[in-house]
């Protein structure tokens, strides 16, 4: 059994450079960015058209969901599309000095849940946040059209899925070879031919037989996913079973892994501190875990009990058991070390710097505790996040 495979493609048929837009859950605090990207698209056909950023977001989403199923039913109907039948893409983006290697086919959502505690072959990395579906199951739901920004991780040390096909690349079709707009990088794909897609779901069921339980877990658009699961749920529609993604190998070396570091506000600092050590020396095991905390008073470290695997998991299951008895303090996810020290100056403000997750404890993680906490780990920078090229019908 096969848990990925080719799909009936959907590529625009010219005008790559003007189609492919970064996925929507990117820049939602920046709207200049996609201001300059409607001026860059201007009136060409763009996948820009058939998504909602996450930025433009309102209440009421009516009439921009309408407007969207109306444009992928005018795309269809147009002269917009290539239909490329039984496809798989092996693809190489190239940012800076690094190429970020992956294969796009589909995957079956009767294979993944989201939940925390799941056994399916397919399974969510982070906490996935309930109250973020609705707008997400709203635009999919009445879809005729899938896009993927999703990124689906597999666990292979050897690279035996993809090594083969770099050097193979040559003898396949060209897909497609453009520059992405606005600092994307270069991208490129190629369509494997029907005995490479064998050798490819080959791999992946070594790979499986050596991982036993758990084939791909969910890098990024979790949420996106959830969605779509759900939204078959309710639909019912056998098209909408499947979804199209994008697989990467957690150990490509272009692949890195960024910790998200946790700042407190409108915290009573000593107090947290103090409950903290306490509840995880209650509840937590023999492992020792360490965390750097700054206030604007001082820093220091303190060590605790582990109660999680990873540190973050550890700290954010407290954090989150403090603020429902303490729901005045705010919480916010860092990126950076400075960042955080900057935004540790002010008078009731707590930070928390620790070890991040290797990509080797990924698999691990996910294993021994489920789903991981929300905003774990980041997969680089935002202009790095996947861009929308690929479509496939739903409907």
């Amino acid at each position: 059994m096969s848990y990925f495979k080719p799909a009936d493609i959907l590529l625009p048929k010219k005008d790559f450079e003007k189609w492919s837009v970064i996925a929507c859950d990117q820049h939602t605090s920046e709207p200049e960015y996609w201001e300059d990207v409607q001026k860059i698209v201007g009136d060409a056909p763009s996948a820009l058209n058939i998504m909602l950023p996450e930025v433009w977001l309102k209440e009421d989403n009516q009439e921009s969901v309408e407007k969207i199923n109306q444009t992928m039913i005018d795309y269809l109907n147009g002269d917009v599309f290539e239909e490329h039948k039984n496809a798989m893409i092996y693809v190489e983006r190239k940012i800076g000095d690094q190429i970020r290697k992956g294969l796009v086919g589909v995957i079956d959502l009767e294979d993944y849940d989201y939940h925390k505690n799941s056994k399916t072959m397919i399974r969510a990395t982070e906490e996935t946040v309930e109250d973020r579906l609705p707008p997400r199951i709203q635009i999919r739901k009445d879809a005729s059209l899938e896009m993927p920004h999703i990124l689906l991780l597999f666990d292979d040390p050897t690279r035996s899925v993809v090594k083969p096909l770099e050097a193979k690349k040559q003898e396949l079709e060209v897909a497609y070879d453009f520059e992405l707009m606005k600092n994307g990088g270069h991208i490129s794909g190629w369509f494997l031919d029907e005995k490479t897609v064998e050798e490819v779901q080959h791999a992946l069921e070594k790979l499986l037989e050596a991982n036993e339980d758990l084939l791909f877990v969910v890098g990024d658009g979790n949420h996106s996913l959830a969605a779509a699961k759900e939204s078959y749920l309710l639909t019912k529609n056998p098209n909408a079973r499947y979804a199209l993604v994008e697989l990467e190998n957690v150990h490509d070396r272009s692949i890195a892994f960024e910790p998200i570091y946790r700042v407190l506000f409108n915290v009573d600092a000593q107090d947290f501190i103090e409950q903290f050590v306490a509840y995880t020396k209650e509840n937590g095991g023999e492992e020792t875990q360490y965390f750097e905390c700054i206030t604007k008073e001082e820093t220091g470290t303190i060590e605790v009990n582990a109660t999680a695997k990873l540190p973050i998991g550890t700290l954010q299951t407290f954090i989150d058991i403090y603020l429902k008895e303490h729901p005045e303090m705010n919480i916010d996810y860092i990126h950076g070390v400075e960042t955080v020290r900057n935004l540790c100056k002010e008078e009731g403000v707590l930070g928390f710097l620790f070890e991040g997750m290797k990509k080797e404890e990924l698999f691990p993680a996910v294993r021994a505790d489920g789903s991981l906490p929300r905003k774990t780990f980041s997969m680089g920078h935002a202009d790095e996040k996947r861009f929308y090229i690929e479509s496939r019908k739903i409907r």
